[in-house]
């Protein structure tokens, strides 16, 4: 596989069990096991996995940027350790 590829891929296997995750959640703690629930289940997925895919480019490259931001040692923070 080429390495232009690997952020597609990676981002989609940490987005498909979350959203899975996340929609059999909210459908149990609203809805229950009513008798039509997978359906209602694969509805909610359905919606949620192209929303969560897009959002996860608009968040990640900024969370990486404020993770350095916040983990780097600058003059400033060294010098004022206790």
């Amino acid at each position: 596989m080429k390495k232009k590829y690997f952020k597609y891929i990676n981002t989609l296997f940490v987005v498909v069990p979350m959203t899975l995750i996340m929609a059999f959640v909210g459908l149990i703690r609203n809805y229950g096991f009513g008798e039509d629930w997978f359906f209602k289940f694969l509805n909610a997925w359905s919606v949620m996995l192209p929303v969560a895919y897009l959002a996860a480019f608009l968040i990640i490259p900024r969370a990486r940027k404020l993770a350095e931001k916040v983990t780097s040692e600058d003059k400033k923070t060294q010098t004022i350790r206790f």
